[in-house]
Order: structure tokens, then C-alpha cells, then sequence
């Protein structure tokens, strides 16, 4: 009976840990979606799915989804490609090499926060390092790039991929470091190159880690909305208005926690079946060793 229960007791600080902080509050938001809590009372009337219909009839959430689905393609996709070429480019354990990775993981230590504030002094038009440097080679630019609808979301991606992208090297460069030499020895003794080895040989044997990269980063690029708050509010006209943002928005300043309750459920359900379906595709040829 100890035997069998020992497992159980080992795991039993996660799954409290995962019970009270991650099952019980989705509960909890699915519970308060079914209820109206605009109305100052202490027991909101009860209404079903009409938070779902008004949320579905909101023309700020649907902007809010296609914002951060073209934040998720523009961050995710090239903070993995920036990692995996910094892993490769560092992988090998010299001391020079050794300082490359501490400075771009040092962006990881920074709070989003922190982060935040200093690129939005790096943006200031005309008086950022971004107007300067770029003033030196095109002339003045006096661009706001935090004001400007068609450039705002595209400066939070930068931060984004800044802040994350030292540390998804970490994982790569565990991964590389972790791959058997055979395969690389050989093919250098059939001739083949330092970019054939890498695609034909070295990518391979990184699909797990890949996967893992991938889904941590999509992760990420949903609920990390704290440069969004500081930076431009889900502005101009919610040109930068992301989904989690928007939830914020309408339980502390609308106070409409029925309806935020509902894209919160919303958001969780499509972020588990993006994660099932991004798994289900990207382990097809997969092999892992056991």
C-alpha cells in the first residue's frame, strides 16, 4: 500500500499547487460567466450564455483576437529562430562564448515592467536611441512608434522577442550540448558540411526541445501583457489591445466581470486546443529515446 502511494505523495505539492491556482480559478471564471455581475448586488442575476453572446458581439474582442494572433506570429516565430541561431552560433563552451550567453540571457532577469519602461524611452520620437541612431543614417524621423496605429503592436513584438529570446537559447543550447557526437563525427568524415549537419542531422534530434520551445513561447505571448500596460493601454483605438489586456480591461475598468469571465474561458480553451493541435503537428516523425 506504501508502495503504491508513494507516487501520489510525491506529486501531491504539484497537484495541490495545480488545483488552487490553475483548476480551480478556470472553474471559477466558467462559474461567473454564466452570471450577470454589472449590477452593483451582492447575488448577480443568473444568464446563462448571454456573456458569450455579447462577447462574441463585441467588435473590441475580435479586434483584440486578431491582434494577438499576429503578435503570437510576429513574436514566436522569430524569438525561436533568434534562439536556435544564438544556441548554434554559441554552442560551443568558451570563455567568450560563455559571456555572449550571459548577455542575451541578462534580458530574461529584467521584469517586463522595468523592460517596458526602458524601450518606451528608447520609442520617445525624436529623443530615443531609436530616433537618434536612425537619424544619423535617414535624417530625422520623429516617428511615434507607440502612437501610431500600424506600428504599435510591431514595437511591443520587439520587446517581446528582446525580452524571451535568451531564454529559449538556454533550452536549445542544453539540447545541442545533450546530442550524441556519432551522427555530427560521422557525416564530418563523409564531408558534409557545417549547414548540412545542422539541417540534416542536428534539427532532427532538436524536434522535442522545438516543440517544447514553441509551446512555451506561445505561452508567453498570451499572458504576458505587462509592456502592453505600460507602454501603449491597448492603444491607439486598440490597435494594440491584446486578448488578456482586454480581459483586464473589463474587469477592472468596465467592472463587467460576467463578460470577462467569459473570454477568459475563451482564451484558455483556445489556447489548450492551439497547444494539442501545434503538439499534433509538429511531433509527426518525432522520435524520442527511451
Amino acid at each position: 500500500m506504501l508502495k503504491r502511494l508513494f507516487p501520489y505523495l510525491l506529486l501531491a505539492p504539484t497537484l495541490i499547487f495545480l488545483a488552487g491556482f490553475t483548476y480551480f480559478p478556470l472553474l471559477r471564471s466558467l462559474v461567473d460567466s454564466l452570471y450577470d455581475s454589472r449590477l452593483a448586488t451582492d447575488n448577480p442575476p443568473f444568464v446563462g450564455l448571454d456573456n458569450f453572446v455579447r462577447l462574441f458581439q463585441d467588435r473590441v474582442f475580435w479586434l483584440s483576437v486578431g491582434n494577438n494572433l499576429l503578435y503570437i506570429l510576429v513574436t514566436v516565430v522569430p524569438s525561436v529562430i533568434l534562439a536556435l541561431s544564438l544556441a548554434v552560433w554559441l554552442a560551443r563552451n568558451t570563455r567568450f562564448n560563455r559571456l555572449l550567453r550571459a548577455a542575451f540571457f541578462f534580458p530574461t532577469i529584467i521584469p517586463l515592467v522595468s523592460a517596458a519602461t526602458l524601450w518606451t524611452f528608447i520609442f520617445i520620437p525624436n529623443l530615443g536611441l531609436l530616433d537618434y541612431y536612425l537619424a544619423k543614417v535617414a535624417g530625422p524621423m520623429g516617428i511615434n512608434y507607440l502612437g501610431m496605429g500600424n506600428s504599435a503592436l510591431f514595437a511591443l513584438a520587439l520587446v517581446g522577442i528582446w525580452k524571451f529570446a535568451g531564454y529559449y537559447m538556454l533550452f536549445f543550447l542544453a539540447a545541442l550540448q545533450g546530442l550524441p557526437a556519432s551522427p555530427r563525427e560521422a557525416a564530418l568524415m563523409e564531408g558534409a558540411s557545417e549547414r548540412q549537419i545542422f539541417w540534416y542531422i542536428q534539427l532532427p534530434l532538436l524536434r522535442p526541445t522545438l516543440n517544447f520551445v514553441i509551446i512555451i513561447a506561445l505561452v508567453y505571448s498570451i499572458t504576458q501583457i505587462d509592456h502592453v500596460a505600460i507602454m501603449t493601454q491597448g492603444g491607439p483605438n486598440h490597435a494594440s489591445s491584446v486578448l488578456l489586456y482586454y480581459i483586464q480591461d473589463l474587469a477592472n475598468n468596465s467592472h463587467d466581470f460576467g463578460k470577462a469571465s467569459a473570454a477568459t474561458f475563451f482564451t484558455v480553451v483556445a489556447l489548450f486546443v492551439i497547444s494539442i493541435l501545434n503538439l499534433r503537428t509538429l511531433e509527426k516523425g518525432v522520435h524520442y529515446e527511451r
